[in-house]
């Protein structure tokens, strides 16, 4: 793995130092826009728009707009600066349960690995959050951006997943068209129980697949290979409207195949779960 940051995890007086490495990788099939005339890929160039010309990397700052069209800026080394010591440290300020975050505000899951020195305060931090159950609610700055974060275990490594601050989390009550304290009928709610319930299994990620992205490849490889492009068309979907109908017809489909196998929980409990 690639280390994408060094710097430590503190807390007390305790310093752990320590190297990031991004655990999840985006799969999805990249494409590139292409000129339908010729077939030549579209280039976009960095152009100041008012002396009208491309601009190298090195003559490029940051700027913020504060009136339209006026800017304050800032060189790279003056964001460093304001970040401080922080842009090197992982502070814990609290260790509290996992369930009591709300996945919504979890953002991007990294690795952390040991650093050079101190594997043994890295064991040591390990060992005490699987022993207690917790996790660590931290600070960081990582690309001159401060966040949150919490500090968690996945399987034998050290985790680190960045969290929304709570005012970067959008209230629910804005989504238009909610109904509070909407009733429901009784013989709807049991049925979609029921539903619920022959659906339900213990969460197994191998088991799901990307579909589409698997049919995107499958499309490449046969127009590389000059062949002829048929896709296959969806299941046909039944006009069914009244809702009690839907459910049965649900009920029905899935009581015809085999109940879904849940673990029995036997064996050693795991103190940390997934945030998803």
């Amino acid at each position: 793995m690639h280390t994408i940051w060094k710097g430590a995890i503190s807390f007390g007086l305790v310093n752990i130092p320590v190297r990031m490495y991004a655990a999840t990788e985006d799969k999805g099939i990249s494409m590139r826009m292409v000129h339908n005339v010729c077939g030549g890929p579209i280039t976009y160039a960095r152009t100041c728009k008012n002396c009208e010309v491309p601009v190298q990397n090195d003559a490029i700052v940051r700027g913020y707009e504060f009136q339209p069209g006026r800017y304050v800026t800032f060189e790279k080394e003056e964001l460093d600066r304001l970040g401080g010591e922080r842009s090197r440290a992982i502070e814990i300020q609290d260790f509290v349960d996992l369930s009591e975050i709300d996945p919504v505000y979890f953002q991007k899951t990294y690795y952390l690995g040991p650093g050079d020195t101190g594997a043994n305060a890295y064991n040591l931090l390990y060992h005490a959050l699987k022993n207690t159950g917790k996790i660590g609610i931290a600070n960081i700055t990582l690309r001159n951006k401060s966040s949150l974060a919490a500090i968690r275990l996945v399987d034998n490594c050290i985790a680190m997943e960045t969290i929304f601050f709570p005012d970067e989390i959008r209230p629910a009550s804005a989504v238009p068209n909610l109904v509070e304290n909407a009733e429901v009928s009784d013989k709807e709610l049991n049925m979609a129980e029921m539903l619920i319930g022959q659906l339900s299994t213990d969460f197994e990620p191998k088991k799901y697949e990307d579909v589409y992205r698997q049919r995107v490849k499958d499309a490449i490889d046969a127009k590389v290979a000059g062949e002829e492009i048929t896709v296959q068309p969806d299941a046909p979907t039944t006009n069914v409207i009244d809702l009690m109908a839907a459910l049965q017809a649900s009920l029905d489909q899935v009581t015809d195949k085999p109940a879904p196998k849940k673990k029995t929980g036997k064996g050693k409990k795991r103190t940390e779960t997934a945030s998803g």
